[in-house]
């Protein structure tokens, strides 16, 4: 099977797959293709009633029958409007309704899928999918595939009524049409190419421009403005091209049909206009109408081409709506067990992790954490101490080994249930460009209010801190909370987490950053957040986790000592070194 003929099927998949997605919208559906068939067969009507004006009245003088056709004209342009409104109306409410049930599925589908995706995915691609690839699909049905029908329709009702007319006349009114097909199909097959080169352009640009400005700082640091310009430069003159090359398809195909419908009309006046002269049974009305039918009839030629191009890049979209649908590479919950509260036991049994295949990041770690202990992680940078973190959340799935929970594998438990149980504060703290109350709640499903989050703060010693700010717990933080220090974001991470009552609470080298007065109100709301729950640390600073009650130092991918902290400066191994270091420091 030839590529085009592939690439047939697969749109006529496509558009089938779309159209699916109208199925809850059936009676607007039915509604909107009445008016578009009532649509297609008044329009034609209109030159038939000027013939018979034309001879009929005009011709004869019969001013009284003249009147009474402009009345039954004009009542055929207010019922053509009426129908007009309804099909435009309820084609545009089918379309924005099956996008924005297309939106929240790609966005429920988008927040299942696995880490790696969004590891090797741009935000700018995924943003692309979401908002201007999904809002092309709405175009196939408020201007592609009814229009499409539609014209379709009149155009088999016009040409009918010409041969009922006169199948001379049509013959040569059609005389052009061979050439009006040819340029079509070079325009349908050159349009098709050009419009998902264009959609390639707008995923590259919404990519660069949104990586960009949230690098914005390092780009000014590091005095890249000039070269990161020249680079959009050249990115947004692709984007443009693209455009361009469109717009040639379209500046050659019109002025052709342009041309073929004059010619089609001059050889009807030509032939029309002999045979009348010469009383050759061709009416002045007949040749009127033939000219207002070719008008007709060439209309919904040059519009079957325009909206199939719409219909094109409609299916260009869904094509990479699709794709992203289809990706099916989700965390796998498929486990129905439940933690069980009295026994929340950490134990890793010889688990073996890698983000990418062929490159190790954990080789059989094995480690067991009671429930109510403190135990930290440390090591050098790389050496896997996230990795352990993100397994245990089931971020990735591990490739041999086990995890337990109690007694339970992390895999036979419920996600959602597991995920429940473990609060984690990262080292970069994301806050929503929301209140302070807003993004303390965010987690939690339940009712919390101010007053709890009020009487929280002050328990783990943030209150006064959200009390300076204007507005208090109102406060809006901005975009990723950039409006407060980083030591800021993460006491409100950290409340965030004290509401939420987790049994497991992991912080991700959450003090490494912050300066001393914010350090000790962490050390403090630690204190509290750690009682009754296991905690685990990634320690960048070794004088944090100084009565953990078992620390892990990693190298590599391996554990490599393990006990505490007087234990361990006894070895004198690689931690002695390191906190040693860090005192002279």
């Amino acid at each position: 099977m030839s590529d085009k003929k592939i690439g047939e099927v697969v749109d006529w998949i496509l558009l089938k797959r779309v159209i699916g997605f109208s199925k809850p919208y059936k009676k607007q559906m039915i509604f909107a293709s009445f008016a578009a068939i009532l649509l297609s067969i008044l329009s034609p009507l209109r030159p038939l009633v000027i013939n018979f004006t034309v001879d009929n009245h005009i011709m004869k003088h019969d001013h009284n029958g003249l009147i009474n056709m402009v009345i039954i004209l004009f009542l055929l342009l207010i019922l053509e409007g009426v129908f007009q409104f309804f099909y435009m109306y309820f084609s545009t409410w089918i379309g924005q309704h099956v996008i924005k049930d297309l939106r929240n599925r790609l966005f429920k589908h988008i927040i299942l899928l696995r880490m790696t995706y969004f590891d090797n995915t741009p935000i700018g691609t995924i943003v692309t999918r979401c908002v201007s690839d999904i809002e092309t699909i709405a175009d196939i049905f408020a201007q592609g595939l009814l229009v499409i029908l539609a014209e379709l329709l009149k155009l088999f009702v016009i040409i009918s009524i010409m041969f009922y007319v006169d199948w001379r006349l049509t013959l040569v009114s059609m005389i052009t049409m061979p050439f009006l097909l040819i340029a079509t199909n070079w325009f349908k097959k050159n349009i098709k190419s050009a419009f998902q080169n264009v959609r390639e352009q707008v995923s590259e640009l919404n990519t660069f421009v949104q990586e960009h400005i949230v690098g914005m700082s390092i780009i000014q640091i590091f005095n890249k403005e000039k070269s990161e310009y020249k680079i959009f430069k050249k990115i947004n003159h692709l984007h443009m091209q693209a455009h361009l090359n469109s717009i040639f398809y379209y500046a050659v195909f019109f002025p052709i049909v342009e041309i073929l419908s004059a010619t089609s009309i001059a050889l009807v006046v030509w032939y029309g206009a002999e045979s009348f002269i010469s009383e050759k049974n061709v009416t002045a009305g007949e040749l009127i109408a033939f000219i207002l039918y070719i008008h007709m009839m060439f209309r919904p030629i040059r519009q079957l081409a325009d909206r199939f191009n719409i219909l094109q890049m409609g299916i260009v979209g869904s094509q990479r709506v699709f794709k992203l649908f289809d990706n099916k590479d989700f965390i796998e919950n498929k486990g129905k067990e439940r933690i069980n509260h009295k026994d929340l036991d950490i134990e890793f049994d010889n688990v073996y992790f890698s983000y990418k295949e062929n490159i190790q990041v954990l080789s059989g770690i094995s480690f067991k954490i009671k429930y109510g202990n403190f135990l930290a992680i440390v090591g050098d940078t790389g050496a896997g101490k996230t990795s352990i973190i993100n397994i245990l959340n089931r971020f990735y799935d591990i490739q041999k080994g086990q995890i337990k929970i109690g007694d339970i594998p992390i895999k036979q438990i419920e996600l959602s249930n597991l995920r429940s149980k473990i609060a984690l504060v990262q080292q970069e703290v994301f806050l929503f460009s929301e209140s302070i109350y807003q993004n303390i709640i965010l987690f939690s499903e339940e009712e919390i209010t101010k007053e709890r989050v009020i009487r929280s703060a002050k328990e783990i010693g943030v209150h006064d801190f959200i009390m300076s700010l204007p507005n208090n717990y109102d406060y809006i933080v901005g975009e990723r909370g950039l409006s407060l220090s980083s030591g800021q974001r993460q006491l409100i991470a950290f409340l965030r987490v004290y509401i939420r009552d987790p049994k497991i609470l992991i912080l991700d080298e959450a003090t490494s950053s912050i300066d001393t007065e914010t350090e000790e109100l962490l050390q403090n709301a630690l204190k509290k957040l750690s009682k009754n729950r296991t905690t685990i640390v990634i320690a960048h600073r070794l004088s944090t986790i100084i009565h953990a009650d078992n620390i892990l130092f990693l190298k590599n991918g391996t554990i490599v000592e393990e006990g505490d902290h007087k234990n361990l400066l006894l070895k004198k191994g690689l931690y002695s070194n390191m906190y040693t270091s860090q005192l002279d420091y």
